[in-house]
């Protein structure tokens, strides 16, 4: 079933990822609620044909799921699956690269899917499988999250919706961005916020606004959201590799900035990607001192949103057989990889990037 066998172009195996926290734990409900998303998903027929069906599985967006909230009220987390295997069927017609994906059909798509879900049934969506879906999800996530969870809730897909604008407008235009444009706006795409409203909501954590859109906190939460946008870029390269204009990764946009090779450049994305992980866990220890039980629960979903999304990828058929060379995702495709307990290098003091700057100003001195 293989399409092409074209090779790498930044080589295998992938460099070490350094984690030091655990990565392997998962939520105790995960099989049983992967087969529930799974019943879900097929009874509104999301998938057209048994081949969409295969790749939308091989997402593995229940494992995420129940990876990055490893323990937590099953019912939040299935509901946060089914977001997911929904949320990547959009985001694969959003990177397929099609000719009709241009940046005015992604915005007005991402407007109407917004006031959609903070709105349920307002009729804004063609009528089908994924609008009828939607309007489920949408329903029963009005029914289970407090008002202020569904304005966080809502702000996180806003994240997602205007970072894939973001990328549609640059690939339009032929053009890839600066590094210091894309470490401010890359990972808003990934959905760190759409994701970490759930990991608060199966956890029941209840954050004051005074804390949780406090500066060190909002840091924090930039940089898990950068660290887990530089891991997918590594991981789902290979996926991506066809597109002209070439994809605006961390990886690309290090080569075309320096002007070398994809190759060469990995080792400096690797760099730079410890870098805010050394950020991360200064900020997080400064944080976690004296935190009561609320913000400790939240300060722990942030490490396992890092170190649960690397071993997902590391395990998901969609990155590690990716479509554009296998006509289906293979059984059991899996990267090598390994986890580190110390950086690539250790390095004082932000990156000459003004935009993320402000991260390394909330530590104190």
């Amino acid at each position: 079933m293989t399409v092409t066998v074209r090779p790498s172009r930044i080589g295998r195996p992938l460099p070490a990822f350094y984690c030091p926290f655990p990565a392997d734990l998962i939520h105790p409900q995960a099989a049983p609620l992967e087969t529930e998303a799974v019943r879900w998903l097929d009874s509104f027929g999301i998938y057209q044909d048994a081949t969409e069906r295969a790749w939308g599985l091989a997402t593995h967006s229940a494992d995420f799921s129940c990876r990055i909230i490893p323990r937590g009220r099953p019912a939040a987390v299935l509901l946060f699956i089914q977001w997911n295997y929904w949320a990547n069927a959009v985001d694969d017609w959003q990177d397929s690269g099609s000719t009709d994906v241009r940046t005015a059909a992604v915005v007005e798509h991402g407007a109407r899917l917004l006031r959609s879900i903070e709105g349920a049934g307002a009729g804004l969506l063609p009528q089908g499988p994924m609008t009828r879906s939607l309007d489920d999800l949408v329903a029963r996530t009005r029914a289970l999250l407090t008002p202020f969870e569904l304005r966080r809730f809502a702000e996180g897909t806003r994240d997602w919706l205007l970072g894939a604008a973001w990328q549609a407008a640059n690939a339009e235009h032929g053009v890839l961005p600066t590094l210091n444009e894309f470490a401010a706006m890359g990972s808003l795409a990934n959905g760190t916020r759409f994701s970490l409203t759930w990991s608060d909501v199966a956890n029941e954590v209840h954050l004051p606004p005074e804390v949780r859109y406090a500066p060190p906190l909002q840091a924090l939460t930039d940089a898990a959201g950068f660290i887990v946008s530089a891991d997918n870029d590594l991981f789902s390269y290979d996926k991506d590799d066809h597109l002209d204009p070439w994809e605006a990764n961390l990886v690309n946009v290090l080569a075309h900035e320096r002007g070398c090779a994809p190759a060469e450049a990995v080792r400096s994305a690797v760099a730079l990607r410890d870098r805010v992980m050394s950020l991360f866990v200064a900020l997080h220890t400064q944080l976690a001192d004296g935190a009561d039980a609320q913000l400790a629960r939240h300060l722990d979903a942030l490490t396992h949103y890092l170190a649960g999304s690397i071993t997902w990828q590391s395990r998901a058929p969609r990155y590690a057989s990716p479509r554009n060379r296998h006509a289906l995702p293979v059984e059991g495709a899996a990267f090598e990889v390994c986890l580190s307990s110390e950086p690539s290098v250790v390095e004082e003091g932000p990156p000459d990037l003004p935009a993320v700057a402000w991260w390394w100003e909330q530590l104190r001195r």
